[in-house]
């Protein structure tokens, strides 16, 4: 499955004690490269949700924003024991009239482990809240880069296509390129006063031959557009493979372009180049 490394994410959701918002963001890079912002809330989250990004993503520099606004008063609210401190005072009373030096104020008292409840509990539900929100935002992350990546696979296949095309044209010209280097050979020694020795032009059409024979490039040519299209079916991360068969592309176009024997070809290897930088640059972008 191709996918695109750029891609842009949000939403909310509306919990007991606020609002969840999220806004992910993807570009291109090398690895994958998480940015997390969180507010305090949800900070004991930040392992998991690198967790659950890595479980999905292979490539990409991916900015994740978790914003968290409370409700209406839900910041102000203060969970407290009634009952524990009801058996506290009962108990600091009991030992004020047998200690009449001790001292024990409101503060003091609203201090004492175990009088203010612990809001974890509370927030569970808001960080499964946010996960589930994570979740989500991932989902439409990866639907957009599929899409992405799907349209980009229509476009590398039209120019391998091309590529195919522009290697059949080559191929099917290198008779009678052979065949103008062999009379052009034959009338240049023609002109010569001094007879040549038996077998004399055979070896040098031979040795000129060998010099812009591009068969093994455009064999390889083939093989590479036939292993470029395997690599766009694979279900997989391909953004590397593809990056390195470019440079093989590549390696093979300059090579033909420095064997060209006529005009045909030299045009050839030209439009060769072309398309395989085109098709670099959007291979950059593939996870």
């Amino acid at each position: 499955m191709l996918r695109s490394m750029t891609a842009f994410a949000s939403a909310d959701s509306d919990t007991a004690h606020g609002t969840l918002s999220i806004e992910m963001r993807s570009v291109n890079h090398r690895y994958l490269e998480l940015g997390l912002r969180l507010p305090d809330e949800l900070r004991v989250l930040e392992a998991q949700i690198r967790e659950r990004v890595a479980a999905r993503l292979a490539r990409g520099k991916v900015d994740l924003g978790l914003r968290f606004r409370p409700a209406q008063g839900e910041a102000a609210a203060i969970a407290i024991d009634e009952v524990y401190v009801a058996r506290l005072a009962d108990t600091a009373q009991t030992l004020a009239a047998k200690f009449p030096q001790l001292n024990v104020d409101f503060v003091s008292l609203m201090n004492w482990p175990g009088v203010l409840l612990d809001r974890d509990s509370d927030l569970d539900a808001l960080r499964a809240a946010a996960l589930k929100l994570v979740d989500r935002a991932l989902d439409d992350m990866l639907a957009t880069r599929e899409r992405e990546g799907a349209r980009l696979g229509g476009f590398l296949r039209e120019r391998l296509d091309t590529i195919e095309g522009l290697v059949g044209e080559v191929r099917a010209h290198l008779p009678e390129v052979r065949a103008a280097l062999r009379a052009r050979f034959e009338t240049r020694l023609a002109e010569l006063k001094q007879p040549l020795e038996p077998g004399r032009l055979e070896q040098e059409v031979v040795l000129q031959l060998q010099r812009i024979d591009v068969d093994e490039e455009l064999d390889r040519l083939g093989a590479h557009v036939a292993e470029a299209r395997r690599v766009l079916l694979l279900r997989e991360a391909v953004g590397r493979r593809l990056d390195f068969l470019m440079q093989e592309f590549n390696r093979e176009a300059n090579t033909l372009g420095s064997k060209a024997a006529d005009p045909r070809t030299t045009k050839a290897a030209v439009e060769l180049k072309v398309l395989i930088e085109q098709m670099r640059e959007q291979v950059q972008n593939l996870e």
